[in-house]
């Protein structure tokens, strides 16, 4: 960084902690908050702040309301910066602020303030282009990431009062069978839904990445370490899940939820894969050490297997089931007519009968997905249809004239 672009940096820092000084404190600012938060999100590019980040940490953890007081300092310097070296550091110190578990800070939901459009206005866009992706793209997964913690938070609160209300039934006499629904675990297909968000969450950390001209500055460094944590933290909650899911499927196997889950693990097989290659690149641009780089755990292919042969069998119980009922159906229609000699064709798909009267076909638990995995040629024929405006029925106006 020159001298005059330091020199400029720590003016302007100095004025904003000056008239954060002599603002009034109210119940959405607290002047000696703002000034920490101006330190932690300076101008310098060459050092990272970590004791007024530490600061920052140990106000929200004394009490939840100082937790306005903290998006707000945090939301009016983003922004009013035009740097990205400001700009960085305050979704540094905006995800530790997350890492402190508060439940204040889960319930926020979107983040505050905007960055995915931001562009550094202090050196030229051919010059700091990729500084302002690596911002807009870590922006991106901190919103994601901050509204996936407000729903999570939500769903448990409602888990809970649940949960309390179980109780309570018990103890005026509800019964243990009550007792037992209200503490069970979450459904299957939910948690497999909190799965495939944490992977989307994992596909924006992956795209978190710097361009070889950056990432020698020491502030790109240190944001790749942040984020290289995450992404550590992300994949174990990946694999914990996964681990999880599938006890839970091979005690009591289903079709529909082992179809979601063979989704889920595929994905997370190929997310390993990924995983391996962002570390080797992180690895040759100098952010990881080679003994710093940790051994990625790859998705047993056995786990694969086995969702797969659950899905078969379900698929050929059902089959059995549909046969088995038709072929009843079809000797009762036969008795109350005559004995014929017509016979029913069985197919891998369909079941046709050969009558001109009695042609048909039934789909044995055909599914869009199931069908896209048969025939490649397939298209939904209510596609198109799906992104019409609803179609509303006008209001009956009164005749004014025979009044």
């Amino acid at each position: 960084m020159k001298l005059w672009q330091k020199a400029s940096g720590l003016i302007k820092d100095r004025n904003s902690i000056c008239v954060a000084s002599i603002s009034r404190r109210t119940s959405y600012r607290n002047p000696d908050l703002e000034s920490i938060v101006i330190k932690a999100t300076s101008h310098d590019s060459s050092y990272v702040d970590y004791k007024n980040f530490h600061r920052v940490y140990q106000w929200v953890r004394t009490s939840p309301m100082y937790v306005k007081p903290l998006m707000w300092a945090i939301s009016s310097r983003m922004d009013k910066t035009r740097s990205w070296v400001v700009a960085l550091k305050g979704l540094m110190l905006m995800h530790g602020v997350f890492c402190c578990k508060i439940p204040a800070v889960q319930k926020l939901g979107r983040l505050p303030f905007d960055l995915s459009n931001f562009t550094d206005g202090h050196s030229k866009p051919s010059k700091t282009w990729a500084y302002n992706a690596l911002v807009r793209a870590y922006f991106s997964y901190l919103d994601q990431r901050s509204s996936f913690l407000q729903q999570t938070a939500s769903s448990a609160v409602a888990v809970k009062k649940q949960q309390q209300l179980g109780r309570l039934q018990k103890k005026q006499g509800g019964g243990l069978d009550l007792q037992c629904s209200y503490e069970e675990e979450p459904p299957l297909m939910e948690e497999l839904g909190k799965l495939q968000k944490w992977q989307c969450l994992l596909d924006m950390l992956l795209q978190i990445k710097p361009n070889p001209g950056t990432a020698q500055a020491y502030l790109v460094f240190e944001a790749m370490i942040c984020v290289l944590t995450e992404i550590f933290d992300v994949y174990s909650r990946v694999c914990k899940g996964i681990a999880g899911v599938l006890m839970r499927i091979y005690a009591a196997p289903g079709k529909a939820e082992a179809q979601m889950a063979l989704g889920v693990v595929q994905k997370a097989s190929i997310q390993g894969e990924e995983l391996g290659m962002h570390l080797e690149f992180c690895r040759d641009l100098g952010v990881l050490g080679s003994s710093e780089c940790p051994k990625v755990e790859q998705i047993p292919e056995e786990d694969i297997r086995d969702l797969e042969r659950i899905i078969h069998e379900a698929s050929k119980e059902k089959k059995k089931e549909t046969v088995i009922g038709d072929d009843h159906e079809q000797t009762t229609t036969n008795k109350k007519k005559k004995k014929n000699n017509n016979k029913t064709i069985i197919t891998d798909k369909w079941e046709v009968f050969p009558d001109d009267d009695l042609i048909s076909w039934v789909s044995t638990g055909y599914t869009d997905a199931s069908a896209a995995a048969a025939c490649a040629e397939y298209k939904n024929p209510f596609a198109a249809s799906s992104n019409l405006m609803p179609y509303v029925e006008p209001a009956l106006l009164p005749d004014l004239i025979s009044l």
